[in-house]
């Protein structure tokens, strides 16, 4: 009996000590989450988050991902002219010079001057040339282009402008030859005027501003012409206002003043002459002959001026 008896007390004493262990762990299993939080509510209060700056994450919630930046719009301010709803003209702002944007001094502009740029036909000086006897005849020069500076904008005005003459019937070549751009002395290329005091005359068609006058006589042999006198006008009459330019008639056969110029040699490089800035709207120019013969020769007359 008493050996039962302690068998059941043994018995009872293991389920106690079974439901002890039983119980205990079932009590650390619960509280784990309760640690857990409460480990969390110790490190928050150590270490306070700014709610404002990490909004809070509820528990069982995913987190969300931030919303995109605002876009940020840049107002561009229209080129139209600003009208208001009352119907009111539109303000125009005066558009500004681009030197005046760029902080730069507005110059007028300027007149800007260069080389004047003569072709040449090719020398053709051919026979055996005639003694020149001439009392004013010019030195001999270097025989090359002429160097002159000439505003710019500056043409041959005469170019294909109407002749006229004082020999109404040149015995060669016709008149429209003067200002037809050919230079060469080829035959058929200048025109023949009788004997004595001769002039040509040219119609610039309006009064212009002329910086020289470049003549061609016949230059195929080596001769010079005497009595050339070249004159401006606005009158195609001459009879009053009238400039001379060059003058070499120093014994006053054509009747207009003895000159002071020089006689000079013909060649293809042609005589320019400097009219000073001179004014006008006709060219008229005289010759009495040449060291060759009696008769006066021209093959091409250029005016240069605006």
């Amino acid at each position: 009996m008493l050996r039962a008896m302690n068998r059941w007390a043994a018995a009872l004493i293991l389920v106690a000590a079974m439901c002890i262990i039983f119980y205990a762990g079932y009590r650390t299993r619960d509280d784990i989450p309760a640690r857990i939080e409460q480990q969390i509510q110790i490190s928050l209060e150590q270490k306070p988050i700014d709610t404002a700056a990490a909004p809070q994450i509820a528990r069982g919630q995913k987190s969300r991902p931030a919303p995109p930046a605002a876009e940020t719009r840049v107002e561009i301010p229209s080129t139209n002219p600003p009208q208001d709803n009352a119907g009111r003209k539109p303000v125009v702002v005066p558009e500004k010079d681009p030197g005046e944007s760029a902080g730069e001094p507005v110059l007028p502009p300027t007149t800007v001057e260069g080389p004047l740029k003569i072709s040449y036909p090719k020398p053709m000086y051919v026979g055996t040339p005639v003694p020149i006897r001439l009392i004013n005849l010019e030195p001999p020069r270097a025989a090359g282009p002429w160097e002159f500076t000439v505003p710019a904008g500056t043409v041959n005005l005469a170019r294909s402008r109407p002749v006229t003459a004082s020999d109404t019937s040149p015995l060669l070549g016709s008149l429209d030859l003067i200002t037809d751009g050919d230079k060469s002395a080829d035959e058929g290329s200048y025109v023949e005027l009788a004997g004595g005091c001769q002039w040509v005359q040219i119609d610039l068609g309006r009064p212009a501003s002329i910086s020289c006058v470049v003549v061609w006589h016949y230059h195929m042999q080596a001769r010079a012409y005497k009595a050339v006198v070249v004159q401006l006008c606005d009158d195609p009459g001459f009879a009053s206002d009238v400039t001379t330019i060059f003058n070499n008639d120093i014994d006053n056969l054509c009747g207009l003043g003895a000159g002071k110029d020089f006689a000079y040699v013909e060649s293809n490089f042609g005589k320019l002459m400097d009219t000073k800035g001179s004014k006008g709207r006709y060219v008229r120019l005289y010759s009495n002959g040449n060291t060759s013969n009696g008769m006066n020769h021209y093959i091409e007359v250029e005016v240069y001026g605006q």
